[in-house]
């Protein structure tokens, strides 16, 4: 009888396990398994939600709505001249735009175009204004800034058909400010007096000097400027007695104000102090000033601080001196006025001539 002897160590590996050994090792590789499947699938959910992210990206940026965006000016060879134009209606011929826009104080428009409207496709933009003459523009739509220059229908010189026309002649804008001073009308002052026995040992029951050796004493004072009335430079000084041996206690003048106090602590023999302040009282003035406006062609340019009250723009008409009041929408009966206000209340006025008008 043949007996077949196998090398222990050419025996495989799971028949050399135990049985709880091998059940052990399905486990595990088990659960090595199952965190692969488990990381994959993580792995491209993730990538699956970047790429959606990223078609959504795309998709929003090649059909988002595109406008067209520009400044609108006068047409002239100076520069100086080339004036901004308010309220010019802009829209498109095709109705490739939702709506007409108009143009602000500064000429600048901005036209929403409709969805679908590409980069790269031709639009012609129509303006149109009353005093000037309507003008047609084919553009090719991209990010550009784009500048329309409009022709006036009356040129920029005298009038040509004979009529008269009235000069308008030394213009200056008129205007108030509030200034607020303070005016000194006064000082106050009193005299007070610390009243205490020096080298008196400190009971711990009232006031005692610093070190807590010797008994003290507080005086106290204070003033009223009065109604509408401030204190300033308000100082306190020793003015008899034995000085070094004193300290202020609260100090209730430095800052001013209406009513000023002082307490004073004395560790020593009797002391004299001398409270004394300045009276300030604001007033209110009203400041006038004048401001001569830029003319360049046929518009006047100027412009008005925040704080400025009741202007006004004097002009002679014809020979005649003229006060002109300036409400918040000024009317003039020579010229149409724009006001733009600025963030911080400024103002900036611009006045075009109207017909039968002219400067010098």
């Amino acid at each position: 009888m043949t007996v077949n002897h196998m090398d222990e160590k050419n025996v495989p590996v799971a028949r050399r396990l135990s049985p709880f050994a091998r059940l052990a090792r399905t486990m595990t590789d088990g659960r090595s398994e199952g965190k692969v499947s488990v990381r994959v699938v993580v792995i491209v959910g993730v990538l699956a939600a970047a790429l959606l992210i990223a078609a959504m990206v795309a998709y929003h940026y090649a059909y988002r709505p595109i406008a067209l965006k520009g400044a609108i000016i006068q047409d002239d060879s100076d520069t100086r001249k080339e004036s901004p134009i308010t309220d010019v209606e802009v829209s498109t011929v095709s109705d490739q735009a939702p709506a007409a826009v108009k143009s602000d104080f500064s000429g600048f428009f901005r036209i929403p175009l409709r969805p679908g409207v590409k980069k790269g496709q031709k639009v012609v933009l129509k303006f149109w204004h009353p005093d000037f003459e309507p003008l047609e523009v084919p553009i090719t739509v991209g990010d550009e800034l784009y500048v329309i220059r409009m022709m006036p229908l009356r040129p920029d010189t005298d009038d040509v058909s004979g009529r008269p026309q009235t000069v308008v002649s030394d213009v200056f804008v008129r205007y108030s400010i509030e200034s607020t001073a303070s005016v000194n009308v006064g000082a106050g002052v009193t005299t007070f007096q610390v009243i205490n026995s020096g080298n008196v040992p400190c009971d711990h029951r009232s006031s005692c000097s610093p070190d807590n050796r010797w008994r003290g004493a507080i005086g106290s004072a204070s003033l009223d400027a009065g109604q509408g009335n401030v204190f300033d430079d308000a100082r306190v000084s020793c003015i008899a007695g034995p000085c070094p041996f004193t300290r202020i206690q609260t100090d209730d003048f430095s800052r001013g104000g209406r009513h000023i106090s002082v307490s004073v602590l004395d560790w020593s023999d009797t002391t004299t102090f001398l409270f004394q302040a300045e009276v300030f009282r604001q007033e209110i003035n009203d400041i006038v000033r004048e401001s001569y406006p830029v003319i360049f062609g046929r518009a006047l340019n100027f412009s008005l601080p925040a704080a400025a009250v009741g202007p006004s723009l004097e002009a002679e008409l014809g020979g005649t001196n003229i006060v002109f009041p300036l409400g918040p929408a000024p009317e003039l009966s020579w010229a149409d006025c724009n006001v733009k206000v600025g963030r911080d209340q400024s103002k900036s006025y611009r006045c075009e001539l109207k017909d039968g008008y002219k400067f010098p």
